[in-house]
């Protein structure tokens, strides 16, 4: 099923989304990677906030390349999702609805999803070109500091994703390889 959708988004409409879905984000999202992901999980640990709200919205595991002139952000393809997955059941338990990467999660974070009804969503890893012609506006907001890997705070218009693992549980990795085979059995 193909679906468009608006950052931030609710968990009212997160849980009308399932895995294979074809999904076109619109709104604001944010980017982080690993070393972001860890100092928020430290700065919150330490009881204090965090440069945006969590509440509702979705994480771009993303480093983007610089912008050539004339852009507003380089390359933008995404960066391998475990890299996330010590820090991402702790974001979801504190508000975060959705996070986009690329590459299988570990079951705590699956676990995680189904608990706080959250979305994983895939971008297509190669094609971070195209990608960056849907983010219309990119800004950093925190940890500067830290390069590539700085929060940066992003428009993005009809943002095309994949939906991998629903806020059931159920996962694309899964289905799709039992699909296939099931398919050349079939033949």
């Amino acid at each position: 099923m193909e679906r468009k959708i608006s950052a931030p988004i609710k968990k009212e409409e997160l849980i009308t989304l399932h895995a294979g879905d074809y999904v076109y984000i619109s709104g604001t999202i944010y980017s982080a990677r690993d070393a972001a992901h860890k100092r928020m999980y430290e700065t919150m640990l330490e009881g204090k906030e965090i440069p945006f709200s969590l509440e509702d919205n979705i994480i771009y595991y993303l480093g983007p390349t610089p912008a050539k002139e004339g852009q507003v952000i380089g390359s933008a393809g995404p960066t391998t999702s475990s890299r996330m997955d010590k820090y991402t059941p702790f974001l979801l338990e504190n508000g975060l609805n959705g996070m986009i990467g690329k590459g299988k999660r570990n079951q705590e974070v699956i676990d995680a999803i189904v608990k706080n009804k959250a979305v994983y969503f895939a971008a297509v890893g190669g094609a971070g070109a195209l990608l960056s012609k849907c983010i219309k506006k990119s800004e950093i907001i925190a940890y500067e500091d830290l390069g590539t890997e700085a929060i940066r705070k992003m428009e993005v218009e009809n943002f095309p994703v994949i939906v991998v693992i629903d806020s059931c549980g159920n996962n694309l990795y899964e289905t799709a390889v039992t699909s296939y085979r099931n398919n050349l059995e079939e033949q």
